[in-house]
């Protein structure tokens, strides 16, 4: 039998249940349709926030950079951003309205880089440089190329259209090299935010007894999870960055990849 790298991720990976806290931090660009056939502008909401329990939200500066990619052209999406207030369940907190246009079809790739937030409970930053798709027409153009980042989720299967009850299989990669050992965070977006109303809707489930759902990468950067239920996914490559200090205080530089899961009907 061949060892194929999935095959091999697939083996090796570890995924656990970690003993910290269910609360992991997951910066969003999210915008609820990731299948579109028209041409036209798209809300992007960018929130930082804990969307598995609906839970504290975090204040967000403003990005460092966002902007898409399509057909390998980067196109500039920062001017588009204005300021708003997401009111989660505990809290309300400083976010942002992007807009994406789509013109050609093919993949966007949305790229945010955002300012490093202080967590002051752990006296650290946290920056999470992360991606989510759009796609126009179903046609197939950038999702699977990495897209040179400090750190990213290279995603082996296509991030648009995952089927629940399969795997999903990632690679993450630090200034463009496989990561090894790195603790990939996994959460599923229970609650969606409302595009009008910049309030989550109604949670559609509950998190995992036992804290953060948790793989880790095996020599070769890969990880493989079981998705098992339909709906947006992100994983979290916690410190797999190059970038350990910022503001003289320790820096946990992640890789956020956001994926969108279906029910096969």
């Amino acid at each position: 039998m061949l060892k194929t790298p999935l095959r091999l991720a697939v083996a090796a990976v570890c995924t656990l249940l970690a003993s910290g806290s269910a609360q992991a931090h997951f910066q969003l660009a999210y915008t609820p349709e990731v299948n579109i056939t028209k041409a036209g502008d798209q809300t992007v909401k960018l929130i930082f926030w804990h969307p598995f329990e609906n839970g504290h939200v975090m204040d967000m500066g403003e990005p460092f950079e966002f902007y898409a990619v399509h057909r390998g052209e980067k196109i500039d999406l920062k001017s588009t951003l204005s300021p708003v207030t997401f009111k989660g369940s505990e809290n309300s907190a400083a976010a942002y309205d992007g807009t994406l246009t789509l013109k050609r079809s093919g993949d966007y790739v949305m790229v945010v880089v955002p300012e490093p937030y202080y967590e002051q409970s752990e006296d650290i930053y946290i920056q999470q440089i992360t991606k989510s798709y759009v796609n126009r027409n179903e046609i197939p153009t950038d999702w699977m190329d990495a897209q040179g980042l400090k750190t990213e989720i290279l995603p082996l299967n296509r991030p648009t259209n995952i089927v629940a009850g399969s795997t999903f299989t990632g690679r993450v990669l630090s200034e463009g090299k496989p990561a090894a050992g790195v603790e990939i965070e996994i959460e599923y977006m229970a609650a969606e935010p409302d595009m009008v109303t910049n309030q989550p809707l109604t949670p559609t489930a509950s998190p995992m007894p036992g804290g953060a759902i948790v793989a880790i990468s095996d020599d070769n950067g890969y990880f493989t999870f079981g998705v098992p239920k339909a709906g947006f996914w992100g994983f979290a490559a916690l410190g797999s960055g190059p970038d350990k200090e910022y503001q003289d205080k320790e820096l946990s530089q992640d890789a956020v990849l956001w994926v969108r899961a279906y029910d096969v009907k």
